[in-house]
């Protein structure tokens, strides 16, 4: 395994964070709890949790048209966390449109393709391992327009055939969308490469960053990348909020995805025009708290610093390795050379969910089954995998209680 990272990091203040962490403080089935679902979603600090709640006991208003104290002051705040977010990826604030999360941004742009830019016999490229919500959107896109779905295959190990890859791309591609953190295997692909190769032959790139924005840092500009999503709840943040980052030559380029609310600039029964962006793609009332919610995470993690969060989960993620390793009935699903914080495996033949049954009575949150990632899960012959997932507020005693709790079940499923 290898990372970026700088090596040999020890997280000085981890007790603190944990501390910061309310949901933490609790035990579960008469066990300290031991949460490892982070791929999932994360658990919510004190900052954010306070942030929400000062925006409904304070000045819960409506945004962009009041001209009340209150209203003021929520659109201020909502449009600053949407200045956090540009600063936390690197981009200007009007190519950040806030979305209901990950799978709602790519749902935008693929309905945006699907209108503008997709025609009978053109293509899309994803991955093996893409998550449902990279599919499915592009799927309907595909059969609407009598279009193609290209998957690139991947490797025994989990890692993208990049050279099938390259092999793929020709003039009928209209966008490659792929993830840059495999959510069921933890690989972390080679973007960069895939945004070089796809723009030498002009053709736009999506980056899934669902699993990225918690453990690596997003800098859209250095990237060259023309879409990215994420989500709120996996980065800290709530749910029900996400981001779409879009070039803005392209932002220009797609239709509205939804129509009414801040969408418009002037409505009459002949004709609408729209906004300008980013609030020509925010139809409706936004997720205003929501919203503010994310900018305090993101600030929450910007202070903590995401080079050290990186340094320090990769340091768990090779301690769980190793000490999981030792497990002789234990195989890994996905060995990448380039991973991530999110760890999956089997036992024996037993199903993923005996398993994660047996880890929740010992207090132990891991996730199983197919992690909304069936055709990779098809791909390996499995049903599904235990994936256990890290964040910044775990430690290596969390790790022994889960390797403890495996051999445990390893003993009591025979």
């Amino acid at each position: 395994m290898e990372t970026t990272a700088t090596q040999n990091i020890i997280w000085p203040d981890v007790e603190l964070i944990r501390n910061e962490f309310p949901i933490l403080q609790q035990t579960v089935n008469g066990n300290p709890l031991v949460y490892l679902d982070n791929g999932a979603t994360t658990q919510k600090p004190v900052q954010v949790i306070r942030s929400m709640q000062e925006y409904y006991t304070g000045y819960n208003s409506n945004v962009h048209r009041g001209v009340h104290t209150l209203s003021q002051k929520a659109t201020s705040a909502y449009e600053a966390a949407r200045h956090q977010v540009a600063s936390f990826i690197g981009a200007d604030h009007t190519e950040v449109i806030f979305t209901k999360g990950t799978t709602d941004a790519i749902n935008l742009v693929a309905a945006g393709f699907r209108k503008e830019f997709l025609n009978e016999g053109d293509e899309v490229i994803i991955s093996t391992m893409e998550h449902h919500s990279n599919i499915v959107p592009w799927q309907l896109a595909c059969e609407e327009k009598k279009a193609h779905l290209k998957v690139i295959p991947i490797t025994d190990k989990g890692e993208l055939e990049m050279d099938v890859f390259e092999s793929m791309l020709n003039p009928r591609v209209k966008i490659v969308a792929v993830t840059w953190i495999s959510n069921s295997l933890g690989t972390i692909n080679p973007v960069k490469d895939i945004i070089r190769l796809a723009h030498a032959q002009g053709i736009p790139v999506l980056l899934d960053a669902a699993q990225a924005a918690p453990h690596i840092q997003i800098r859209v500009r250095d990237l060259d990348v023309d879409f990215l999503a994420l989500s709120g709840h996996k980065i800290y943040g709530p749910t029900g909020i996400g981001i779409l980052y879009g070039k803005e030559s392209w932002l220009h380029k797609l239709p509205p995805y939804q129509g009414g609310g801040d969408m418009i600039k002037h409505v009459t029964f002949a004709k609408t025009t729209y906004a300008d962006i980013p609030l020509k793609f925010e139809a409706g009332t936004p997720a205003i708290c929501e919203a503010i919610g994310l900018g305090a995470a993101m600030a929450y993690v910007t202070q903590l610093g995401i080079h050290k969060i990186q340094a320090y989960e990769h340091q768990l993620t090779r301690y769980a390795i190793e000490q999981l390793s030792t497990i002789p009935q234990l195989r890994f699903i996905g060995e990448a050379k380039h991973r991530a914080a999110a760890i999956s495996f089997l036992i024996g033949d037993h199903h993923p969910s005996d398993v994660g049954v047996l880890l929740d009575q010992q207090g132990i949150a891991v996730r199983t089954g197919h992690h909304c990632t069936q055709p990779l899960m098809e791909r390996f012959n499995i049903p599904g995998t235990v994936r256990a997932s890290l964040a910044v507020y775990n430690t290596t005693e969390e790790i022994d209680r889960l390797v403890q709790g495996v051999r445990k079940a390893v003993t009591l499923l025979g």
